[in-house]
Parts: C-alpha cells; sequence; structure tokens
C-alpha cells in the first residue's frame, strides 16, 4: 500500500496540516532545491515563511520531501531536503482518461480538479464526431491539475495529452482493463459489475463521451479495438459527472 499524506504528516509533523509546495524535478539537486518564482512568492508573501522553517514539497514524479528552509529572500527561497517518501498519495493502479472535450470549458476544468482527487495517472481530452468545439488551454490546465496535486496530498502530477482524436488513442496498443462509458448500454453491463469481475486489474482505461456521447461507429470501433462497453447508471449524466462517476467507481473498487 502506498503511504498517504497522513502517514506522512503524523510520522514528521505530528498532527500539524502543512501546505505543499511543487517544485519540478529539474529545481532540485542533491539535498538542496530552489522553489520555482510562484512557489516562493507563495511562500513570502502568503505563508511569512522564514528561514529555519520546514515545509512539504512535491516533485511531480512521485517524490515527497520534507525540506527545512536556508534561504528566503525575494530573489530566491532555497532548502535542504531532511527526507524523502516515494509515491505518497498514490493509487496501486495506473488510471487513464480518455474525457471528450466539451462545449463549456469550465465544466471540462471542474472534471480536470476532481480527476486528480480520484487518482486518475493520466488524461487525455478528445477530439471526438460530435465535439462541438476546442477551447483547451494547455498552460491553464496544468495550473489546474499542480494546484490540486498538492490540496490532495498526492506526489504526481497527473500526464495531460495534447488533444487526440479518438481513434488514435483508441487505437493504441495498450493492455489492461479498458471501458467506455455509453448510456445506450443495458444495467447487466454496469461498470461497477465489470470492475469487481477485474479488481485486481492495474491498467485501466476509461473513455468518455461529450455531449450527447459517442456516435454508433466510434462505439463499434471502441469494440473493435478491445474496448468493453459499459453504462453508469439509469440517469443521464452530463459529461464530467460521468466522467467522475467513472473515475470513482474504479478508486473504490480497484484500491
Amino acid at each position: 500500500m502506498q503511504p498517504t499524506v497522513f502517514d506522512c504528516l503524523n510520522t514528521t509533523y505530528g498532527n500539524d496540516v502543512t501546505t505543499s509546495y511543487y517544485v519540478p524535478p529539474e529545481n532540485i539537486r542533491g539535498n538542496t532545491l530552489v522553489l520555482p518564482d510562484e512557489e516562493a512568492h507563495h511562500a513570502i508573501r502568503v505563508l511569512r515563511a522564514k528561514a529555519g522553517d520546514e515545509i512539504v514539497v512535491v516533485d511531480g514524479e512521485g517524490g515527497w520531501y520534507r525540506v527545512q528552509l536556508e534561504t528566503v529572500e525575494r530573489r530566491a527561497v532555497t532548502g535542504r531536503i531532511l527526507n524523502e517518501v516515494r509515491e505518497v498519495g498514490e493509487p496501486p493502479y495506473h488510471l487513464t482518461v480518455g474525457m471528450a472535450l466539451l462545449k463549456n470549458p469550465g465544466r471540462f476544468e471542474i472534471f480536470l480538479e476532481k480527476a486528480v482527487e480520484l487518482g486518475v495517472g493520466r488524461i487525455v481530452p478528445l477530439q471526438t464526431e460530435r465535439t462541438e468545439k476546442e477551447n483547451f488551454k494547455a498552460s491553464r490546465a496544468k495550473n489546474i491539475l499542480i494546484a490540486a496535486m498538492k490540496q490532495s496530498g498526492r506526489s504526481r502530477l497527473v500526464q495531460l495529452d495534447e488533444p487526440l482524436p479518438f481513434h488514435a488513442l483508441v487505437s493504441e496498443s495498450v493492455d489492461g482493463l479498458r471501458l467506455l462509458c455509453s448510456e445506450q448500454t443495458g444495467m447487466e453491463h454496469l461498470i461497477t459489475t465489470v470492475l469487481e469481475r477485474d479488481r485486481l486489474a492495474r491498467k485501466i482505461t476509461v473513455l468518455i463521451g461529450p455531449e450527447g456521447g459517442f456516435s454508433d461507429a466510434e462505439v463499434e470501433r471502441a469494440e473493435q479495438a478491445g474496448f468493453e462497453v459499459v453504462s453508469l447508471g439509469s440517469r443521464r449524466l452530463r459529461a464530467e459527472t460521468a466522467a467522475l462517476t467513472a473515475v470513482t467507481a474504479v478508486m473504490l473498487t480497484c484500491s
């Protein structure tokens, strides 16, 4: 079982709740790290950090660090690593979600934030037959993912792909459990039933369509590529709600 952020905090800080900072691996050399400008500004201006304070840092690649600040200046905030733990807050499986781009970008951004909290490992924005328009801002999306990683106590930054045509993701040669969610599928193919059957799966891919769902041709193509079509229940869900329902089912069944 991977350590949780609470395990690490209780071990190193007692019951204190500590803010996490994101420091990419290139800013870490040996036992010394340098906070990026935005994180340094937050430490100085918002949290009033000073030399000698201890903070929690994650590197987005599975590293979780307890750090003592050594230099706290307007132009540089540096720290010394006191100890490191790997894969804090990470699930025992790798979940890829192919999520169709939505007409309302705000709804897609809600999905991004919550997907991090629920343990998604990779997000692929999908271009489908019924995608009405593409309004995808990669830099804004990455900032959302970083903030959610820090807030939720994870140590890995979710991989965010560039928008990809539906057929390109479906055609990827990958193993593991591959699911496509469709409201046209009967209740006998509930996602929870399929996940219970394969609860030890450690590589999972889930596809979620746009407003209006996937076309019949897309469903057929996915089935031919080895995807299993599953239902999320008897009610019609908004696309982002469907995605979070599927991700939650994976989290509760496969953890």
